[in-house]
């Protein structure tokens, strides 16, 4: 946990019920305006939801002027750009980091409807929703019992909701174990099922196709692989899966705009503030 004049940051692991399907909850407090928080791509659907000073994020299109959204209840699905946002006044808000599965479980709907968007949470779980669980997370004081309300109310979501396939089940299995670097061709010779089988599959309980997947567990390896293990960027170039470190340097500014070094000096900015790497993600850093 974070804790200044300015406000709390803090962060807690899934209980043992739902680690399968959420990664891990946050929670934030701000008494005035808070730094700037890069999101990365992260391969986490993202559910908020807050009360006081609204949530302002800034689209960075290359193409089109920075604009603007503020949101006080969003989900969020699998990107594969960044994105930078931050509470401008007084605000506290609980946020949730499902694990793609763990989102079509709870969410029901298929995920490439959320893939690089971001919705208000009751245009998917029912008009009112965000609101009513809201109320219950402000008339709780301490993080500890917000936990237990937000995974309460997960829980009986997904009580009745039925299972993801086995089939996707078993190649996200295999590409978060070998961090994305497995071809299209072997995902689907393990797998038994086409490509373009897999490809329906992914859009549907992923969000995005699994060459998008692969390439972003292939970015979070390399932003959270430890300076200990590689000599210089083209030794992590080459032990992510990169073909070289060039490579490597035009995936990161394609997906956050940033060089591998500005980045991963960002990353150890965050992991020195306490948030540290959870299952091989880094979901965000903060600019200043």
């Amino acid at each position: 946990m974070e804790s200044t004049n300015r406000g709390e940051y803090v962060e807690r692991r899934a209980s043992e019920r739902l680690r399968a399907q959420v990664v891990m909850y946050r929670g934030h407090r701000t008494a005035g305006r808070g730094p700037v928080r890069l999101t990365l791509p992260s391969a986490t659907v993202t559910l908020i939801l807050g009360w006081g000073d609204p949530l302002q994020l800034f689209h960075e299109a290359r193409s089109a002027p920075e604009s603007r959204a503020t949101w006080h209840a969003m989900l969020a699905g699998l990107r594969t750009s960044s994105v930078k946002g931050g509470y401008p006044g007084v605000a506290e808000a609980v946020e949730v980091e499902f694990t793609p599965l763990g989102a079509y479980m709870c969410l029901g709907l298929p995920l490439h409807h959320l893939a690089n968007d971001h919705v208000h949470p009751d245009e998917v779980l029912g008009t009112g929703w965000s609101a009513r669980l809201t109320e219950q997370l402000i008339a709780t004081p301490d993080w500890e019992g917000r936990w237990a309300v937000i995974e309460n109310a997960l829980a009986r979501r997904m009580v009745d909701a039925p299972p993801p396939s086995p089939v996707v089940a078993e190649a996200w299995s295999q590409l978060r174990a070998c961090h994305g670097q497995l071809s299209a061709k072997d995902l689907a010779a393990t797998t038994g099922r086409g490509s373009r089988r897999l490809q329906v599959l992914f859009r549907e309980q992923i969000g995005l196709p699994p060459q998008s997947v692969s390439r972003i567990l292939r970015f979070q390896r390399a932003l959270t692989l430890p300076p200990e293990a590689c000599r210089s960027l083209a030794d992590r170039a080459t032990l992510c899966g990169y073909y070289d470190q060039a490579h490597m340097n035009r995936d990161f500014r394609d997906l956050v705009g940033l060089t591998p070094a500005q980045l991963c000096v960002l990353a150890e900015s965050a992991v020195s503030r306490g948030n540290a790497p959870i299952d091989g993600r880094l979901a965000n850093v903060f600019c200043h």
